[in-house]
């Protein structure tokens, strides 16, 4: 079931990048179209080998600076590029260069916060920002980097799976450190709840 849920997932963003594509010709200034494209190859990512990801990550950055170049206020998109550079972060198995993502990241969540403050993902997103660099050491000096890289970007169930996979001297740190990998799949939560204003307004994918 998961399999068809993943599978299915993959269509609908596919589905949703193709459509923004087309969008785009028609209106390259739409900036819902431009976060929509963005969160869709950020989405897309989590079901590519590394290096793919890590490309794609960028085009979906690429997208949510064009909506932000046109309305730099514009809370879901920066949300979604912090996001974006979180994701980065993760695949990036250097601490120093990751930091530099991370910062960019909780920057990107600051600014959500700032212009939508009652927003509750936003705000979660920033609380969790803050203990990424030592997760991203954590979960690279345990081994299993890739499985959790994704959980930025909604990949949140190998993050969980591996983290309690984790055994030896350190269960007690490898425990709470399943607990902080937790609460960043909350990001991933958050990344479906922002696509149901997406899905909205989006065609229906075609029937299989």
């Amino acid at each position: 079931m998961e399999m068809q849920n993943d599978f299915d997932r993959l269509l609908f963003f596919e589905h949703a990048r193709r459509s923004a594509e087309v969008t785009y010709t028609k209106n390259p200034l739409d900036t819902e179209n431009l976060t929509r494209w963005g969160g869709a190859l950020l989405e897309l990512s989590t079901f590519q080998s590394v290096e793919e990801s890590k490309s794609m990550i960028k085009d979906a950055i690429s997208k949510l600076d064009e909506a932000l170049s046109i309305d730099p206020k514009k809370h879901d998109a920066l949300w979604c590029m912090g996001n974006a550079q979180t994701s980065y972060a993760f695949l990036t198995p250097d601490k120093d260069e990751a930091k530099g993502y991370f910062d960019s990241a909780y920057t990107f969540f600051l600014q959500a916060v700032e212009e939508d403050p009652g927003n509750e993902l936003y705000q979660k997103s920033l609380e969790v920002a803050t203990k990424a660099p030592e997760l991203h050491s954590e979960v690279h000096k345990q081994g299993f980097g890739q499985q959790a890289m994704g959980a930025g970007a909604g990949g949140g169930g190998p993050s969980t799976s591996s983290a309690s996979s984790v055994k030896g001297p350190k269960a007690q740190k490898s425990s709470d450190l399943k607990y902080d990998i937790f609460g960043w799949v909350i990001l991933a939560v958050s990344i479906v709840a922002w696509v149901g204003f997406a899905k909205s307004s989006a065609p229906s994918p075609p029937q299989r």
